[in-house]
């Protein structure tokens, strides 16, 4: 398909969806559960072939697949499910005494025809996600999903065209021009999960046409293990969070600060715990994913050899294999502040280690950084853990563990400024997608208000100043 022919294909689709978005808008609970609960056994239905079609892309193992992949959006399905009738319910608010005679509400609407931009690291979970919420508010929606994982996109394109007719929901394929086409069009919304530099550029183009935006980008994300840490546990859990989906993943620990006294332990019980996860030869392992492609291989081999030039020492792992697209699950310290790995969002299984024999330490070094998407806490010391809550910014955190916040739907997810704006799932991913529609109604025949309109006397300016004075 030529520039044209596509071009033509998503104006046409586009155009029928402003067409339906009021119909759509109109539908009620009812009518959007339906859809939901169409959706998510559609999902429920092709289980085994979502899990296909993520080994295809990167080798993800398909119990990953589940819980990272189809459990996330099957939990967000039902929680949408469970709580929109109370979401779409139009929100009474108190008016003011000097306002006295009208009622106020919030009238929950939908933004119309919104595009939701989704990422290759986890294309099912950030594609329906954001669609779960954005049926739920009741819009007409445009997917384009990435082309790093073609099969995973081709089978969502044909999910999709089961449980919606393309004027109201349509999936468009393609590289970075169609994305960055559709990113022009005049969407009453845009949802874009994906890096800070490609958030960047959508930013741009949504501003063209005064749309407004929700960014999940990501950033370096710290975790830092004190001292008086459960160093066990905090081994076994970082391991996991950072290994998960080849490390691959925007809220993966992306690099560790630790406190000097416990360096040594704990580096012993993290290569235990890696041993457990994946064995003697991780290439092996059934469960350890691959890098989704050649370039992103390279930039993370280049990593490593730069950090080893610059005198990093490899604690665990470093092995890499362009063919099979594998590195190993490795861990650094030593490492320089100033080397790419701690410049640069790794998005790969490379963990930095760095020390501190003070907290205030990686307080400060985290200070001077962009506000990261998410930052963990391994400590058992409740001032510690509050000092750093207080004193650092972040888009959110978990305390001795990593990564959990995503699946708490009654949580806000999302970053701030560098890692993102606006926040998505549950009630929060409904409001991304809604316009909070301010109501007055006045229903006495009489305010005070119409005591003070022009022409303006004494009598009048003695009113103004008791109301400015008492109300």
């Amino acid at each position: 398909m030529d520039n044209k022919e596509w071009t033509n294909a998503i104006d046409a689709i586009f155009s029928k969806q402003l067409e339906n978005q009021y119909t759509i808008g109109h539908t009620n609970a009812l009518e959007r559960k339906t859809k939901l609960k169409k959706l998510l056994k559609t999902i429920l239905q092709y289980r085994e072939e979502i899990q296909k079609a993520m080994f295809d892309d990167f080798k993800k193992a398909p119990a990953e697949v589940d819980l990272t992949e189809i459990y996330t959006v099957i939990n967000e399905l039902n929680h949408a499910i469970r709580h929109l009738k109370h979401w779409m319910k139009p929100k009474a608010v108190p008016s003011p005494i000097s306002l006295l005679g009208t009622s106020s509400y919030i009238y929950y609407e939908p933004k119309g025809v919104v595009l939701i931009v989704s990422p290759w690291n986890f294309p099912f979970n950030l594609t329906f996600g954001p669609l779960v919420s954005a049926v739920a508010a009741g819009n007409c929606v445009i997917i384009k999903p990435s082309e790093h994982t073609p099969h995973s996109a081709a089978l969502m394109k044909k999910m999709i065209a089961e449980v919606f007719p393309e004027n109201e929901v349509a999936i468009f394929e393609g590289n970075a021009e169609v994305a960055e086409y559709i990113t022009t069009l005049p969407f009453n919304h845009i949802f874009f999960t994906g890096s800070p530099a490609l958030g960047k550029k959508v930013m741009k183009a949504a501003a063209e046409n005064l749309c407004s935006v929700t960014l999940e980008l990501g950033g370096k994300t710290p975790v830092i293990v004190d001292e008086s840490a459960d160093l066990s546990k905090a081994a076994s859990r970082i391991a996991w969070a950072k290994y998960l989906n080849n490390g691959q993943v925007c809220i993966a620990p992306d690099y560790l600060y630790i406190q000097e006294s416990v360096k040594d332990d704990f580096i012993k019980l993290f290569k235990e715990q890696v041993l457990a996860f994946y064995g003697e030869n991780p290439q092996e392992s059934k469960d350890y994913n691959r890098i989704v492609n050649k370039g992103h291989f390279k930039r993370l081999k280049s990593y490593i050899e730069e950090a080893k030039i610059t005198g990093a020492v490899i604690e665990m792992g470093g092995e890499t294999d362009e063919s099979q697209a594998f590195i190993a699950p490795t861990l650094l310290s030593n490492v320089r502040k100033d080397s790419k790995v701690m410049q640069e969002e790794i998005f790969g299984p490379i963990l930095p280690l760095i020390t501190f024999k003070e907290l205030d330490e990686a307080i400060q070094h985290i200070r001077q950084h962009e506000k990261p998407l998410a930052l963990y806490i391994f400590s058992k010391n409740k001032g510690s853990v509050n000092g750093i809550i207080n004193q650092t910014r972040a888009g959110g955190t978990v305390i001795n563990h990593n990564t959990l916040h995503f699946f708490n739907n009654e949580l806000p997810f999302g970053g701030s400024n560098n890692s993102g704006i606006g926040k998505g799932h549950g009630h929060y991913g409904f409001l991304a997608f809604s316009n909070q529609r301010a109501i007055m109604k006045q229903w006495s025949p009489f305010i005070a208000l119409d005591l003070l309109m022009p022409p303006y006397t004494d009598f009048k300016q003695k009113i103004i100043d008791l109301t400015i004075k008492y109300f």
